[in-house]
């Protein structure tokens, strides 16, 4: 089946919007603005949010974590019921969940401008969907358009259960996995509808391990680098300096750090064979973004870099994880 140029071009921009989604999720992250908007889907019960404080009510806050105690209280007992009974427990005995934060307009509209990437990026994948329907509706993609299309609906629900605990670390971390596997399976169905990307790479197989290797590694590096940088964000709120995070972050640091060694060992062996043979351009790009990636990680770990360095570490780790899985695609027939 042959898909429109069209077609072709808004999926492409459907990524794009995807991949905004996950840099405005990381800037309101290092900005400290995710509880900019103490509800959700709306900004202080409004969708264009207020710019001076005069314009809420006296009791703003009150009433604010009130909604939000209701809200916690119907996710716990979610947990409960699928099993997660001491989770729970924790989300409801922890203190700082119910802490509600002062109008602050800079955070206000930092976490409204996420928002609204976010309403844009599901309503492209939602066009989409529909799209597929009119014209396509006999292809499996159909299937994987709807998938994608209830996990983006999971994950804005999500993004409400992250604002009601008031961004209780391991949700950010699920909100942020989420968002890859939803970045996957956007790029699986480019794969399958794009000419530039339907030609397989004719590498051999133990090349295609190793590729999907370093994806796998990668993947496993997100997640990790969220846990890392928790783990910082409470040393910060019990008064450590950054001198000192390096001895108190633990097992997991070391280990993000000695597989971005291992992850940048094996690129740089995929990439010398790439060289001598086919010379594809996505693994050398694959290449230069793991380079700026570890220069990025080296400025956080070992120098007081400003926050912007924190949104380019996970934009480049997102982009390295979309290149290594088409990669992996491309490698594999899909036919």
């Amino acid at each position: 089946m042959e898909f429109s140029k069209l077609f072709v071009r808004f999926n492409w921009l459907t990524l794009v919007l995807i991949y905004l989604v996950v840099v405005a999720g990381s800037f309101v992250r290092i900005s400290g603005s995710g509880m900019g908007c103490p509800d959700w889907p709306k900004c202080f019960g409004q969708w264009v949010p207020p710019t001076e404080v005069s314009e809420l009510p006296p009791d703003y806050r009150e009433a604010y974590l009130l909604k939000r105690q209701k809200k916690v209280e119907k996710f716990c007992k979610f947990l409960n019921a699928i099993g997660l009974k001491s989770t729970a427990e924790r989300i409801q005995n922890d203190p700082t969940v119910y802490v509600e934060e002062a109008f602050n307009t800079r955070k206000t509209w930092t976490e409204y401008v996420n928002r609204l990437v976010g309403f844009l990026a599901g309503n492209f994948m939602l066009l989409g969907f529909f799209w597929i329907i009119l014209k396509y509706r006999k292809h499996k993609i159909l299937w994987l358009s709807l998938v994608n299309l209830v996990l983006i609906l999971i994950e804005a629900w999500f993004g409400s259960i992250v604002v009601a605990t008031n961004l209780v670390p391991w949700t950010i971390t699920v909100h942020l996995l989420l968002a890859l596997v939803i970045i996957a399976i956007q790029m699986y169905i480019i794969r399958i509808i794009s000419p530039n990307q339907q030609t397989n790479l004719p590498i051999n197989k133990s090349l295609r391990i190793l590729v999907f290797v370093v994806f796998a590694i990668t993947f496993y590096q997100m997640f990790l680098g969220t846990q890392v940088r928790e783990s910082i964000d409470e040393l910060t709120k019990q008064g450590f300096g950054r001198e000192t995070w390096t001895d108190k972050l633990g097992l997991p640091f070391y280990i993000h750090r000695s597989f971005s060694w291992l992850v940048l060992i094996l690129l740089v062996f995929i990439t010398w064979k790439n060289e001598q043979t086919h010379r594809y351009l996505i693994i050398r790009s694959a290449c230069l973004i793991l380079v700026l990636e570890l220069i990025s990680g080296i400025l956080l770990a070992y120098d007081d870099m400003p926050g912007l360095v924190q949104t380019s570490h996970l934009v480049f780790a997102s982009i390295l994880f979309g290149i290594l899985w088409m990669a992996s695609l491309r490698m594999k027939n899909l036919n």
